[in-house]
């Protein structure tokens, strides 16, 4: 059930985006935006962070940034609103609701694809691999020096998605033009200043929301200057 809501979900998603305009990467004055949103997911599966890019325009407020104002405090999320999916013009709008949504889904799907890494029958007895049970594993992945992990990429004519988990089992979704390169460069700036200005901040809980400007200043500087 879990997979299917994600299909839905990211079917949904590219339909909006088919929807607006003839080249939704450009805004009016024909600026690209190769970026389009980021989204940090703990390891419980909750939304802690979401921010779509650009967050302002010239006379407006700010849309779409990533404090999550109220949502552990209980208000009411539905007021809160970014524009368009994933901040593309002509989009359909999703509330902070519709991230957490999609948040609790993509966790479900992460670990469900892990899972379905391949596992090899190892044939020679000689070559079982032992196990911290005292019992050797009869099966081995295709490639035995690297862990399984879940989806680590999607992409669609519309956008990319790129995905990195720490150790620690944080998630980061990079929404991103498909034409842009070295989205693996822009994820390690990304981790970077989080480790900077998240887990160094003696004020910031595990788990919780992410609120602190001086990680909200260097993200946009890293994410809007390329």
């Amino acid at each position: 059930m879990r997979l299917q809501a994600a299909i839905l979900v990211l079917h949904q998603f590219n339909r909006s985006e088919q929807l607006s305009c003839a080249c939704p990467h450009e805004s009016g004055n024909g600026q690209v935006r190769p970026v389009f949103a980021l989204l940090v997911i703990s390891k419980a599966g909750s939304l802690i962070y979401h921010r779509t890019f650009p967050t302002t325009s010239p006379g407006t407020t700010a849309a779409g940034t990533g404090n999550l104002a109220g949502v552990g405090a209980g208000a009411d999320a539905k007021s809160q609103q970014t524009v368009g999916t994933l901040g593309l013009p002509g989009t359909s709008t999703l509330t902070t609701n519709d991230y957490l949504v999609l948040a609790g889904t993509f966790h479900g799907v992460h670990a469900i694809t892990r899972s379905l890494t391949p596992k090899l029958p190892i044939t020679s007895s000689s070559s079982t691999i032992p196990s911290g049970t005292g019992k050797g594993k009869t099966w081995t992945y295709p490639d035995p020096t690297v862990p399984a992990t879940g989806i680590e990429s999607m992409e669609s004519s519309f956008f990319r998605l790129t995905v990195f988990q720490t150790l620690s089992g944080t998630k980061f979704l990079l929404f991103t033009d498909p034409s842009m390169p070295n989205t693996d460069v822009l994820m390690k700036g990304i981790y970077e200043r989080y480790a900077d200005y998240v887990c160094k901040n003696p004020f910031w809980q595990m788990e919780m929301p992410i609120r602190i400007d001086a990680w909200e200043r260097s993200l946009g500087q890293w994410l809007t200057r390329r």
